[in-house]
């Protein structure tokens, strides 16, 4: 069997992926080892930047069907004695602040946007499939790399001309290829869960106190997903407490999710997530590429996982697309997926990363540094705009030295502060060219002919 593009896995970067090129008239074969999907909580928050690469893919009307929009962020913090709380800071994180028709950030369940770019690639003919099948490895064939996928009933070789890892971060692909792994921990794990949703609940929320952080974000259908930050060890505890430990912990931070929360009867609908941040030395060897959590995963805390897949799968698609267009299909061309989306990640890990290190440390003095940080960085709009352009995916707008001052206190948080026009915005968002650089190839070569 003959394709000109396999990916293994079919997952949203998998399926983003498959779309692009099936679109494009490229016969695409991506091979999912799961019959079914499982109860493993993932990615449910699309930034900025998803939205707009969804747009182009021609779902986001069918998204917009099945979402929560969530066009702010609102951290809350207290102080907290024994089971009292005193508010002791308030700060909301606003997209509309970016000047763009995708600013906001919604939430949709992961596997709804699984299944509608699922049947917007079997609109194209060039779109094939295998589910079950489980990619075992490469065999060597004159020269020639040959992917060998089980199914129930048999094993197939399968020939392509680029063979795509999106199997996330265990993946059989990354294993094939000479990659260097490195790999961080944390000292906290999250739990995870979803459940109703109290009425007083609009937007994406954070509750913090010098122990406890709590993440709340509205789903549809009058759901909300919860990230519950515990030390290692606390699970078992609870657990062994009983649920009325896991209610407690809840309630006592928003008494409202009194009667929503404790409506979660098993500990198996609960998830335990240990975070973990990896990056790989290289996306690419030969014809193999790698791609969302096989090349990269970041902490949870921004939520920045799923994205970082979609946006990997829009690079590489626009890229395999015009390397077929315009026959230039040497493997040497996939330097620039690398050279566009490494750097890229590698900057929203760090920033994902900085994000966890804000809520690692269960003490009054570090909670007060980590609110005067929050508070004076919404309090700046040019700080505040700044924050949200690096969350959105729309741009890089790097925090300097003296923001960073003014951030922590040394400097006044209101010097320099200003609404930022429409037109510097413009200057910070990725352009066509830093996008897709290939692009200037064709662009350079009409001017010289």
């Amino acid at each position: 069997m003959d394709y000109q593009v396999m990916i293994v896995g079919g997952g949203i970067a998998g399926l983003t992926l498959a779309v692009k090129l099936a679109s494009c008239s490229i016969d695409v074969l991506l091979v999912e080892k799961d019959a079914k999907s499982g109860l493993i909580y993932k990615g449910e928050l699309l930034q900025p930047k998803s939205l707009k690469i969804l747009d182009k893919l021609g779902v986001y009307e069918d998204i917009q069907q099945n979402w929560e929009s969530l066009p702010s962020i609102v951290m809350t913090e207290y102080d907290q004695d024994g089971d009292e709380l005193e508010l002791i800071g308030k700060n909301e994180f606003r997209y509309d602040i970016i000047h763009s028709k995708y600013n906001t950030s919604v939430m949709i369940p992961h596997e709804k946007l699984k299944e509608i770019l699922f049947q917007k690639a079997k609109l194209f003919p060039h779109f094939h499939h295998i589910r079950p099948g489980k990619f075992t490895g490469f065999m060597n064939k004159h020269n020639r790399r040959i992917a060998k996928v089980k199914t129930s009933d048999e094993e197939i070789a399968i020939e392509a001309g680029f063979y795509i890892g999106a199997e996330g971060r265990i993946s059989p692909v990354r294993n094939e290829m000479n990659v260097t792994l490195k790999k961080y921990s944390y000292n906290h794990h999250f739990l995870t869960v979803s459940f109703p949703k109290p009425p007083s609940l609009k937007t994406s929320s954070i509750i913090t106190t010098q122990k406890r952080f709590l993440g709340l974000f509205p789903l549809p259908d009058d759901q909300v997903r919860s990230v519950l930050l515990i030390k290692p060890g606390e699970y078992k505890i609870m657990r062994k407490e009983g649920l009325e430990s896991f209610y407690h912990t809840y309630i006592e931070l928003l008494p409202e999710l009194e009667g929503f929360v404790d409506q979660i009867q098993s500990w198996n609908q609960v998830q335990l997530m240990i975070p973990v941040r990896h990056n790989v030395s290289n996306y690419i060897q030969d014809n193999c590429v790698l791609v969302g959590d096989a090349a990269h995963s970041v902490h949870p805390m921004a939520g920045e996982g799923m994205n970082l897949a979609i946006q990997d799968s829009d690079v590489l698609g626009e890229l395999l697309c015009w390397m077929y267009d315009t026959s230039q299909t040497d493997p040497i061309h996939l330097k620039w997926y690398e050279q566009v989306r490494k750097p890229r990640a590698e900057f929203v890990s760090k920033l994902s990363n900085q994000a966890a290190l804000l809520y690692s440390f269960p003490s009054s003095a570090w909670q007060k540094l980590r609110m005067g940080g929050i508070h004076n960085t919404a309090r700046n709009s040019k700080l505040h705009f700044k924050q949200m352009l690096n969350t959105s995916g729309l741009g890089i707008w790097r925090f300097t030295l003296m923001d960073r001052m003014k951030q922590i206190g040394l400097l006044p948080h209101f010097l320099g502060s200003r609404s930022i026009s429409p037109y510097e915005q413009e200057k910070h968002f990725f352009t066509e060219i830093e996008n897709y650089p290939w692009l200037k190839l064709g662009s350079d070569q009409r001017r010289n002919s």
